[in-house]
């Protein structure tokens, strides 16, 4: 088998990053559906933190770290999601970490067509403002901007999906939605980009909510469960994963219990073997 093809991005999830036998496929569009406050968004803060943090990544033949990490928000300030990583976790030179992270925020571009108010989101002055809207651009023309400009091998986070998918109710604009997921699918491939795909489930009707699932190489549900004692406990599902599947479900490697710590942030738990 080539080298290549042996790569993995890791997740820096060091608990997860074994079972996937160092990390997932570079490239990969992952799609991280999850219930409200299942673990999705933990996930990925994890991620993210542990992935810029060396000493955590656990260095294996093959295995990659991201080259740069590209954190693109639709409607949440860019303070506010920085403010959430370091109140959730206790790790050595936690600002200096997020403060590498890149952060593009597009909420002009999401919040220009909306009744909310200028002021609310943007910080020009109303005649720069006019001059943006003069000569309009999409939010996904800007969104492709973005992903071109960010590095190969690279990990890029879309915070969140469900922002686009409930702004692109009418048929068009849904097709332009699903039209972008599917090229940066592709695009992916070829650059080494890997994606996170923030969506609370729940919210898109089925349809829909299946065709973002069959347009992204991996699945990962996050879901509460009932376990003994009628406590909550949150779950972590592989529900696909093109390339990586056979092998998870070869060793019933499928669903996981997760906790999550103020040290080790998101982590893969008691894993609970399908039957």
């Amino acid at each position: 088998m080539p080298e290549s093809a042996q790569q993995r991005m890791s997740t820096g999830i060091s608990s997860l990053d074994p079972i996937l036998d160092g990390g997932v496929p570079p490239g990969s569009v992952i799609l991280l559906l999850g219930d409200l406050g299942a673990g999705n968004y933990e996930f990925v803060h994890s991620s993210v933190v542990n992935s810029l943090d060396q000493n955590k990544t656990v260095s294996q033949k093959g295995q990659l770290v991201p080259k740069e990490i590209c954190y693109v928000t639709f409607t949440r300030v860019k303070e506010d999601i920085k403010n959430e990583i370091l109140q959730s976790y206790h790790v050595d030179d936690l600002h200096g970490l997020v403060d590498t992270i890149r952060f593009e925020d597009l909420s002009e571009h999401y919040f220009e067509n909306t009744v909310v108010p200028d002021d609310w989101y943007s910080h020009s002055d109303t005649f720069t403002r006019l001059q943006k809207r003069s000569g309009h651009e999409s939010i996904l023309s800007r969104l492709s901007r973005v992903i071109d400009s960010v590095q190969p091998g690279s990990l890029v986070v879309l915070d969140s999906v469900t922002d686009l998918a409930t702004q692109s109710s009418d048929t068009d604009a849904w097709n332009n939605m699903a039209g972008f997921l599917r090229g940066l699918q592709r695009v992916s491939k070829t650059r080494g980009i890997t994606s996170y795909l923030l969506l609370s489930s729940g919210i898109l009707d089925s349809p829909r909510e299946r065709e973002l699932a069959d347009i992204a190489d991996a699945v990962l549900l996050f879901r509460w469960e009932e376990s003994q004692g009628a406590r909550r406990q949150r779950v972590m599902y592989f529900e696909k994963f093109r390339g990586v599947m056979p092998h998870l479900e070869e060793r019933d490697l499928v669903k996981f219990a997760v906790r999550i710590s103020v040290t080790s942030g998101f982590e893969v738990s008691n894993i609970r073997v399908i039957i």
